[in-house]
């Protein structure tokens, strides 16, 4: 007798890994791919495929707490330790981060403590940590009580900064200017675009709400909603740039008609300022999908520019420039108050390294620059090595090259941003009452 064929088997039904539409969960994966896979923060946002089903105000949220995390982690793992009565060992990092989301949003951003408690609490799944939830409940609750008192006895500057930050810091700006600095790290930074066309400036800061900065940028409050829905962007009226990262391309000067060279020019900030201002720009990057992005940038903002992808430590070109602006490559410790992952990511070993591809750029930049012409050295960072030291070191090798000092009326009026050896220095704690700046250095010389 023929055994019966058995019946195909039915595959196995893949159901989608559950989504979470929690800005809170959000944050706290956040929070892991930063401080334990030590991913920048941009990247992780990026690579995050809930993103599109958060609504904007919960988006807005979920950034606010990581970074609010990240800003006062020093704080808050200090107020953590006073409310345990034995530390966490090092495999309980996830209890640790919800701790830290709790702590954040009841002492530093208002949440309603039952609101704050139980949301972490619901967080507390999985076999890691909800073991623990007896410990979340009851130090979160003390926080509520206590958490304020005890924040208000911190150090706030020293808790929040790195150690080997504090020391560069106080010794190059003192400590009163350390402590400035570290203050203007623990705001929301404004947004700050740059007009496309500048005898536009004063209709698009009426549009936009915005206020006009002496250096000419517009400035709108923390939280002025999505960019690309805002008023302008669309037509490319403008785009979005740091006050200070803005100076360094007006360093150059009248340059309507003139070859211009961006070095390490992705996004394209300063070679879209370039190209509004008449220049004839070559955009140099080492990476050819930051080059795509420029371009994108660039053709929303109906400006133009040639683009080389190349290693600027070595391209040369046919014909050397009359220009040349070197936004080299850095630790970033200016951009702080934007990017707070940066201090858990980097150290005083990325910095020496750094230091090196910068001597390297630079001597190839004064080599693609025509005798004559202008070369403008700027850096993102607040670290005296990567900006005065670099230009010294430069200028012991005898290169044929003077200073052209920066003038204050150059930037529009502010003499302190300009050093008396006529560099320009913006620290975040300048026009601190307008929001503050970025941490910028930059150094103009002309090649003989």
């Amino acid at each position: 007798m023929t055994e019966p064929v058995p019946a195909p088997a039915k595959p196995p039904i893949r159901r989608p890994k559950p989504v979470t539409k929690d800005p809170r969960a959000l944050a706290r994966d956040l929070l892991r791919a930063v401080l334990r896979e030590r991913q920048p923060l941009d990247e992780a946002w990026a690579a995050t495929k809930t993103l599109a089903r958060l609504e904007p105000r919960d988006r807005a949220f979920a950034r606010l707490l990581t970074a609010t995390v990240l800003r006062r982690l020093g704080q808050i793992d200090a107020l953590i330790a006073q409310c345990l009565d034995h530390p966490l060992k090092a495999r309980h990092g996830d209890v640790r981060d919800l701790l830290r989301l709790g702590t954040a949003q009841l002492v530093f951003l208002g949440t309603p403590a039952h609101a704050a408690v139980s949301t972490t609490l619901d967080l507390a799944v999985g076999q890691e940590v909800a073991g623990y939830k007896g410990l979340l409940n009851a130090v979160l609750r003390r926080m509520a009580r206590e958490g304020a008192s005890l924040a208000a006895a911190q150090d706030v500057a020293r808790l929040n900064t790195k150690k080997w930050l504090w020391d560069s810091w106080r010794a190059a700006y003192g400590e009163a200017g350390a402590r400035a600095i570290t203050e203007m790290h623990l705001r929301e930074p404004p947004l700050d675009i740059t007009a496309r066309d500048e005898a536009a400036r004063d209709d698009w800061a009426e549009a936009l709400g915005a206020a006009v900065l002496p250096t000419g940028s517009l400035r709108l409050p923390p939280g002025s909603g999505e960019v690309t829905k805002l008023p302008g962007y669309g037509e490319g009226a403008w785009w979005v740039q740091d006050a200070a990262a803005a100076l360094p391309a007006r360093l150059l000067g009248e340059i309507r008609g003139k070859r211009v060279l961006d070095l390490c020019a992705a996004p394209g900030g300063k070679s879209a300022q370039l190209a509004a201002a008449g220049a004839q720009v070559t955009a140099l990057d080492i990476s050819a999908e930051r080059l795509t992005r420029l371009k994108e940038n660039l053709a929303r903002l109906s400006l133009s520019a040639e683009t080389v992808t190349a290693d600027a430590r070595d391209w040369r070109p046919e014909q050397a420039f009359e220009a040349v602006l070197l936004d080299a490559p850095c630790s970033a410790t200016g951009t702080l108050r934007r990017h707070p992952d940066i201090a858990h990511l980097k150290g005083a070993k990325e910095v020496a390294k750094l230091t090196a591809l910068q001597d390297r750029l630079l001597a190839n930049a004064v080599h693609m620059l025509a005798p004559g012409g202008v070369l403008v050295y700027a850096v993102c960072s607040l670290q005296p090595e990567e900006g005065p030291a670099r230009i010294a070191a430069l200028m012991a090798g005898g290169v044929a090259l003077e200073r052209l000092p920066v003038q204050a009326e150059e930037l529009g009026g502010p003499s302190d941003l300009v050093t008396p050896q006529g560099e320009l220095r913006s620290l975040p704690c300048h026009l601190a009452e307008s929001g503050g700046l970025d941490g910028f250095y930059a150094c103009r010389l002309r090649r003989i």
